[in-house]
């Protein structure tokens, strides 16, 4: 945001269970209540259709505001996002390693939960910097398919080239609708952001020009 504050108004949000957003009914806790918590704060600040940034499972919150709310999102910038696993037992499986999790949060030591989440292969170029990876562990700290076809908001999906799994999506996902544009940084792993900063802030510039 400090890279672009000077030329254009930024907005972030603590999504709901983020930050301040804390304490709020269960409603609150799922993607039509974190995208209805969006548009109320755009409507407050009187934002009509802004281009909408999302990393990982924010993209994924993008994703779904776009094709509930295309009218609200003048484009889409996703980083290291997936529109949802496609199979059942995909989603069964992540259901219950998720439900594990849940468990060792509950009964752990939340530092080291998150240094065990920061092992998964998906993070494994961030880890071999660990200046970095302890930043991002402080942030996380503070914290108390199909229809993609229908997408027709502008959308720039990038991903790094050392996560194979999300650069996979990634293109993908262009490949499923033609509002979307898949690009690899080949030198980044799924933190884009804090590995490449410069390359994702050009990336963020030269999109939000073309929008």
């Amino acid at each position: 945001m400090s890279a672009l504050e000077d030329r254009t108004f930024c907005i972030a949000m603590d999504l709901p269970g983020h930050g301040s957003s804390l304490s709020l009914t269960p409603e609150a806790y799922t993607v039509e209540g974190a995208a209805e918590a969006v548009i109320d704060t755009l409507d407050e600040l009187e934002v009509e259709r802004p281009v909408i940034v999302g990393y990982s499972m924010g993209g994924r919150l993008a994703l779904y505001l776009a094709l509930r709310y295309p009218e609200r999102c003048a484009g889409l910038f996703l980083e290291s996002a997936s529109p949802g696993l496609e199979s059942a037992g995909e989603r069964a499986a992540r259901r219950e390693a998720d439900e594990e999790r849940a468990k060792r949060l509950e009964s752990g030591n939340f530092e080291e939960f998150l240094e065990d989440w920061h092992r998964q292969p998906l993070f494994a170029s961030m880890a071999r910097d660990r200046n970095l990876l302890r930043r991002t562990i402080e942030l996380r700290r503070r914290n108390d398919p199909g229809e993609l076809e229908r997408l027709d908001v502008p959308t720039l999906a990038v991903a790094g080239g050392l996560d194979g799994k999300y650069a996979g999506i990634s293109s993908r996902m262009a490949s499923l609708s033609p509002w979307i544009e898949s690009v690899v940084a080949p030198e980044a792993g799924h933190t884009v952001h804090a590995e490449i900063p410069a390359v994702y802030i050009s990336l963020l510039d030269r999109f939000m020009d073309a929008v």
